[in-house]
């Protein structure tokens, strides 16, 4: 990978765990190498992923529609900073430009940016890998919800293995560095329910 997108919170959050990573998440794509795509915003978790990128001399393109650029206050010190008109393109301009993805804590902005990206990987419209970084078991529901979908047979385990999950950041880039796409096999079979 030479470039992550990130989806975080526009806020910060309350938990001092999950803020010191938003921070340590940036800094660490910079100080690999690696370009930082992401947001835009200023504040929340998503300043905080820039400012760790930028403090350690990393590149940062941020992708922001025209109409949020004052609600998530556009951070003015990126090394690019690409205005679009809508949410869609937003998340077609970040997916353009990363090799992986990765979702840190947020809200529903956060959910529907790292799912619809998730989706169109599903759909075999990319092949990147997909992140979730677990802070203190942030999305230990969610991931129990992947599984349980998958019991119930609304979703293959196949697709399944498509999100990794880790509470450590070093280890979930090292699974998304080590990731292989496992193709998109059929939908259903034959008579399947």
């Amino acid at each position: 990978m030479k470039s992550v997108a990130v989806f975080c919170g526009s806020s910060p959050g309350k938990d001092e765990e999950i803020i010191a990573n938003a921070y340590k998440t940036g800094a660490y794509f910079a100080q690999k190498g690696m370009t930082l795509v992401y947001g835009g915003g200023k504040v929340g978790l998503m300043g905080l992923v820039a400012k760790g990128a930028l403090d350690n001399n990393g590149k940062v393109i941020g992708v922001i529609p025209h109409f949020l650029k004052q609600k998530e206050i556009h951070h003015t010190g990126l090394s690019e900073l690409i205005l679009v008109d809508t949410m869609h393109e937003r998340k077609l301009r970040m997916n353009q430009l990363s090799d992986g993805v990765i979702m840190l804590p947020g809200g529903f902005g956060t959910f529907e940016e790292f799912f619809e990206m998730l989706t169109w990987g599903q759909l075999g419209l990319h092949q990147k890998p997909m992140g979730i970084l677990n802070t203190n078991g942030f999305y230990d529901d969610l991931i129990r919800m992947f599984d349980k979908m998958v019991a119930n047979r609304f979703l293959r385990d196949t697709h399944r293995k498509m999100v990794l999950v880790d509470e450590s950041l070093e280890d979930l880039a090292t699974q998304m560095e080590q990731y292989t796409s496992r193709g998109v096999p059929k939908w259903m079979e034959q008579g399947q329910t």
